[in-house]
């Protein structure tokens, strides 16, 4: 199937106004003009190993002290950024009161990758400047498919708090400079790293790890089976099931359109294609340029 030109708004803006089950598929291109660290292709190494591999319970397993640095590293990151206009536009077109206009009598909702915090985060803050009592809906609006990196996760007792500590705890702290200093790994003890608020052994973070199960997937994919228009988002659509999503829509006659910096895999099979920074791209295409 061909694509539309990155410049043809117009043919979206139709598209976009007719549909009435909207789903965004955001992957860490959403976040990377914020400035996190997307840990894929060149980006993928932290300090001298394979992020992605470090994002495993058998990793965990076997160093908890090293995966705990490594998302203390992340947490201190996100801690220091905020959204940018792609997150504060997907987060207003999320409120009805503003979505009417644009693609009238429509359902919204963003299922995103990424465990950075930042939707939630600009969807807070459209919220607070909306007095629309029927934008309060959109709370529901996002679903972090992969979990919260300010979730702090129970071993054994399967506790779970939000937790946007800095540091997360007494025997992290600082670690996260040491990227720059290349310096070696410490050995923190297990007393040192984070522990359960209401057990006291040892917590995780509260992320979905490879080869662990998607929680409320059965929710996520009756709203993917209803989507008639699927807006990816600076994803390169390799993690599945997110990767599936877009294939999905359209066998079920729906449209994808897909926002990326770059080409990816699968990009040529989508309706409109928009390549550039999605922070540019996304309010003109959602209708929110001003």
């Amino acid at each position: 199937m061909a694509f539309q030109q990155s410049d043809n708004m117009h043919k979206f803006s139709k598209v976009l106004g007719s549909a009435k089950n909207i789903i965004v598929v955001a992957g860490a291109g959403l976040s990377a003009a914020s400035g996190i660290p997307t840990f894929r292709g060149k980006g993928g190494m932290w300090r001298k190993y394979d992020a992605i591999s470090l994002a495993t319970p058998e990793a965990f397993k076997e160093n908890p002290s090293l995966v705990w640095q490594f998302y203390n590293y992340r947490r201190e990151s996100a801690l220091k950024v905020k959204p940018n206009a792609a997150h504060a536009a997907i987060a207003r077109f999320s409120l009805p009161s503003i979505r009417q206009s644009i693609a009238p009598d429509s359902k919204f909702t963003l299922i995103t990758q990424n465990v950075d915090g930042l939707s939630p985060l600009a969807l807070e803050d459209a919220l607070s400047k909306s007095t629309d009592a029927a934008d309060k809906a959109a709370q529901k609006s996002v679903i972090e498919m992969h979990g919260r990196l300010f979730d702090v996760q129970c071993t054994e007792c399967n506790h779970v708090e939000f937790n946007r500590s800095s540091p997360i705890c007494k025997g992290l702290e600082g670690t996260e400079q040491l990227v720059e200093k290349n310096a070696m790994d410490p050995e923190i003890p297990f007393s040192s790293l984070p522990r359960c608020s209401s057990c006291g052994v040892l917590a995780r973070p509260g992320v979905v790890w490879f080869g662990e199960s998607i929680p409320h997937l059965e929710v996520i994919e009756d709203i993917v089976a209803e989507a008639d228009l699927c807006i990816v988002v600076g994803t390169s659509s390799t993690v599945q099931p997110a990767a599936s999503f877009a294939d999905e829509v359209q066998e079920q006659g729906g449209k994808v359109a897909v926002f990326n910096l770059e080409r990816s895999e699968g990009d040529s099979n989508a309706d409109f294609l928009f390549i550039g920074p999605c922070e540019d791209l996304l309010p003109k295409a959602l209708g929110l340029e001003n």
